[in-house]
C-alpha cells in the first residue's frame, strides 16, 4: 500500500493533486469539498467556516486530522497545512505534537506572519520592505489596511483614520508590479523554482483581490533580470536561514525596475501550486525531502509557460446547477452547493509557447465559464475583467485563493 498523506487547507484541491502525481494518497480536510477534490482524495471531511482553518475551531480542526488518520491506517507520511493557518501557530503547534508535519513548523509560521516581528527581522537582515504602523497614519492616501494573516487579497483596504484595528496593522504604499520567488527551503537555503507574475480582479470593496498568475516558458526573456532575481533569492534565503524555514514557499515582491520590496512570505503551498508542478520530478516528493532539511537538486525548467486564474461569481448561486466541467477547470463546486457573490466560482488554467499567450487562454476561458454559467454562448452581463497588473503606486500581497 502506498503512503498517505493528509491534507489540511482552505481548499485542499492542489495539494490532493500534487499527492497524487508524487504516488501518495490524499486525506483532505477542508472548507470546500469541491468536486475534483472529492476525485482525488481517498478520504475527505468539510469543515464549515469561511477565510481560515483556524476560525472553524481548533477542535474541529485536530477531530478531522485525527478521524482521517483513523480512515488513512498506520502509512501515514504526515500533514501537509495550506491556506488557512497563517494567524493559527498555536493550532499548528497542537497538529504538530499528534503528526509529523511536512513544511514550515508552527515557530517558523509564528516569525514570518506577524507584522512587527517580521518588518523587524527584515530591518535586521538589510531586506527592503514597506514600512508598517498601528498607530495612526498622517496621510492616509500612502498607507493601506492590512489583516495580520490574511490571504487572497480581499482583506486589503484603503488606510482608515485612527489606530489600526486589531489584528490589522498599516503598510505603506510602494511602486512596482506584483511578482512572486516560489522556492523550496531545508531550514538553511533555498532552491529558486520560478518566478511568477501575479495580477488583481478588483471588486467594488476588495480593490486587491487575486486574480491569477503566470510562470513564463523557459524559452522567453524572464519577468525579472538574473541580477535582480540572485538579489532577492540570496535576501529571501537570508530569511529562511533566521526561521529555519522548511518545505515550499513563496516570496511575495513588489517590482519597480531594479527597485524591490518584499511584501511577505506565504511558509505554504499558494495558488501556483499548479504552475510549479510541472517538472519530471513531483514537487511533493522534494517538498519532503526539503522538509527533512535535504535541499533537492531541481530538474530543468519547463519549456511551456503557464498560468492560472480564479473565476470569481457575479452572482450568487443558491444552488449551483450540474455542470459538464471543460478540462481546464479546477476547483469545481459541487451540483447543489452554495457559492456567494463575488466568492471564487472555479479556477481555470491554460499553458502554451509563451506568457502572453497563456494570458489570452485565460481570459479565453474565463469567459467560456461565464458562458456555461448563463447558459448560453455570448458573455454578456458578465463582470469579468481582463486581467489587471498590480498598479505603480500599490501594494497588495499575494496571499492564496481559496
Amino acid at each position: 500500500m502506498r503512503d498517505a498523506v493528509l491534507i489540511a487547507a482552505q481548499s485542499g484541491r492542489a495539494l490532493a493533486q500534487a499527492a497524487r502525481r508524487a504516488g501518495l494518497r490524499p486525506y483532505v480536510l477542508d472548507l470546500f469539498g469541491d468536486e475534483d477534490t472529492l476525485e482525488l482524495a481517498d478520504g475527505h471531511r468539510t469543515l464549515s467556516g469561511r477565510f481560515g482553518m483556524a476560525r472553524s475551531g481548533a477542535e474541529s480542526v485536530l477531530a478531522g486530522l485525527d478521524d482521517l488518520t483513523a480512515r488513512a491506517g498506520n502509512r501515514v507520511l504526515g500533514v501537509i497545512l495550506g491556506s488557512g493557518f497563517e494567524d493559527a501557530p498555536a493550532l499548528m503547534a497542537r497538529i504538530a505534537a499528534r503528526h509529523r508535519l511536512i513544511g514550515a513548523g508552527p515557530g517558523t509560521v509564528a516569525a514570518l506572519k506577524d507584522p512587527l516581528l517580521f518588518a523587524s527581522l527584515c530591518e535586521r537582515l538589510s531586506i527592503p520592505h514597506p514600512r508598517i504602523s498601528v498607530e495612526p497614519v498622517a496621510d492616509r492616501r500612502a498607507w493601506l489596511l492590512k489583516r495580520a494573516g490574511g490571504s487572497g487579497g480581499s482583506h486589503i483596504r484603503a488606510a482608515t483614520a485612527g489606530h489600526a484595528p486589531p489584528d490589522h496593522y498599516f503598510q505603506q504604499r510602494v511602486p512596482g508590479r506584483a511578482h512572486a520567488l516560489n522556492f523550496l527551503a531545508d531550514g538553511r537555503d533555498i532552491a529558486a523554482l520560478a518566478v511568477t507574475e501575479q495580477w488583481s480582479h478588483p471588486s467594488a470593496v476588495r480593490p486587491y483581490r487575486y486574480a491569477g498568475a503566470v510562470a513564463r516558458g523557459s524559452g522567453e526573456p524572464a519577468a525579472l533580470s538574473v541580477p535582480l532575481v540572485a538579489e532577492i533569492a540570496a535576501a529571501v534565503g537570508r530569511l529562511a536561514k533566521a526561521t529555519a524555514l522548511r518545505g515550499l514557499a513563496s516570496a511575495d515582491l513588489l517590482v519597480d525596475g531594479d527597485a524591490w520590496w518584499l511584501l511577505e512570505i506565504n511558509p505554504r503551498a499558494g495558488a501556483t501550486l499548479d504552475l510549479l508542478d510541472r517538472r519530471r520530478t513531483p514537487l511533493l516528493v522534494q517538498q519532503v525531502e526539503a522538509s527533512l532539511g535535504n535541499l533537492p537538486a531541481l530538474d530543468p525548467s519547463p519549456v511551456d509557460a503557464a498560468g492560472s486564474e480564479i473565476c470569481y461569481a457575479a452572482h450568487r448561486y443558491a444552488s449551483v446547477p450540474p455542470l459538464e466541467w471543460p478540462d481546464f477547470t479546477r476547483d469545481r463546486p459541487r451540483g447543489g452547493s452554495l457559492v456567494a457573490r463575488d466568492a471564487p466560482f472555479c479556477t481555470v488554467t491554460a499553458s502554451g509557447p509563451d506568457s502572453e499567450a497563456v494570458r489570452q487562454s485565460l481570459r479565453d476561458r474565463a469567459g467560456a465559464i461565464a458562458a456555461l454559467l448563463d447558459g448560453r454562448e455570448d458573455t454578456h452581463g458578465y463582470r469579468y475583467q481582463a486581467a489587471e497588473h498590480q498598479r505603480a503606486g500599490s501594494a497588495a500581497g499575494r496571499p492564496s485563493g481559496r
